[in-house]
């Protein structure tokens, strides 16, 4: 992957669900740029080897253990967050809880991890953020909230309420000049991940959806982190309310 050609050094930067896949690759890739990160998520040995990579690239890095389905403890690790690194300039919401099962369960598990964990999040590091001059929010949406679902609707309905929230929330912050933008992911793929289990579990579903991306290959965590990087610059100034499809065209074929 190129290099990342952005500059956050002085940034303070916030990835709730940054231990693995598309978080780890957000946060690292924040790292890389020079900004300081803090990550959280459930999983205390994801959490620690990724917080010792981003050390790595020379940033304060912070790691905290965080069931981002309970409220309190969302308010908990944003003020530890926020007072380990000065304040907080850019907050991304990438947590899920793969809400496939048609189950009350499953719609909770989705409400509360991939909806009510990005509302929790905001409102907390709100005051940080009114108070940064480059501020910004970054939620994790997915293709599947524009699309229909024969199966894991719970997954696409939250998803496109976290769409719909951040033009609502772009609209309401605007006037304190923060920036609210999502990301709608198409099918990445990564260790351990969803679509590599599906390849051992369901092999053909794994084929028929790799047949219907034109680029003819899954998308990689890395290149989901570029987008939101592109997002959090001042490159993006001007953008604000938005959900940028990063899906090598998937959608394209329906």
């Amino acid at each position: 992957m190129p290099r990342v050609p952005f500059d956050f050094t002085g940034y303070r930067v916030v990835v709730a669900g940054g231990s693995r896949g598309i978080g780890r690759s957000i946060a690292l890739g924040f790292a890389e740029a020079g900004a300081d990160v803090s990550i959280c998520a459930r999983g205390a040995a994801a959490l620690e080897e990724t917080r010792q990579a981003l050390a790595a690239h020379g940033a304060m890095a912070h790691a905290q253990s965080c069931d981002l389905a309970d409220a309190n403890a969302i308010e908990a690790y944003i003020a530890n967050a926020a007072a380990t690194l000065g304040g907080i300039d850019v907050l991304v919401n990438n947590a899920s809880g793969y809400g496939f099962d048609e189950s009350d369960e499953g719609w909770i598990a989705g409400f509360n991890v991939d909806l009510m964990a990005a509302v929790r999040a905001s409102r907390a590091a709100l005051p940080y953020l009114k108070a940064s001059p480059q501020s910004c929010i970054l939620h994790t949406s997915s293709i599947a909230a524009f699309r229909p679902r024969a199966s894991g609707a719970p997954y696409a309905a939250v998803k496109a309420a976290l769409s719909q929230y951040a033009t609502s929330q772009a609209l309401a912050l605007a006037e304190h000049r923060i920036r609210v933008n999502a990301i709608a992911p198409g099918s990445i793929a990564f260790a351990d991940g969803l679509w590599e289990r599906r390849k051992l579990e369901q092999p053909e579903l794994y084929e028929a959806t790799l047949a219907k991306i034109p680029f003819g290959r899954f998308g990689k965590p890395e290149e989901i982190a570029h987008a939101a990087l592109f997002l959090a610059s001042p490159f993006a100034g001007w953008i604000t309310g938005q959900t940028l499809v990063v899906d090598g065209g998937q959608m394209l074929n329906g």
